[in-house]
């Protein structure tokens, strides 16, 4: 079960990037021919052709590097501990503000507090 589930969604993910890659060609190459011929007397291409100014244009502008491993994890951290940074010079008045105004921008209970639980009720003296 579990062995068919990892091949089915493999498949699913080989199949929707050859989706992927084949709309960009033929978009590229309708926008191409549309364009270049037209306005610079350039020659109409074919998806072949395309695909290679796709890939050439990837390595000259893009590479193919994609960022390193775990490189999100790190910038996701860094931004966490500048916002805590940040958090920690105000003051409670301030901090309970900035709370209530991101509620209100983002919704969805943003920086919501925990609600006590009848455990924790217990273990704080009356």
């Amino acid at each position: 079960m579990d062995r068919k589930f990892w091949l089915l969604r493999g498949l699913r993910f080989f199949l929707f990037a050859a989706l992927f890659i084949t709309a960009a060609v033929f978009i590229t190459q309708y926008l191409w021919n549309w364009l270049v011929p037209e306005i610079f007397n350039g020659p109409s291409i074919t998806a072949v052709q395309t695909l290679g100014l796709l890939v050439l244009s990837r390595i000259l502008f893009g590479g193919f590097r994609g960022g390193q491993p775990g490189d999100w994890a790190r910038r996701r951290k860094a931004w966490q501990q500048r916002m805590a940074g940040r958090m920690e010079n105000l003051s409670d008045e301030e901090r309970e503000k900035f709370r209530q105004q991101m509620q209100q921008r983002c919704g969805m209970g943003f920086m919501r507090r925990p609600e006590p639980t009848a455990a924790s009720e217990a273990k704080q003296p009356a």
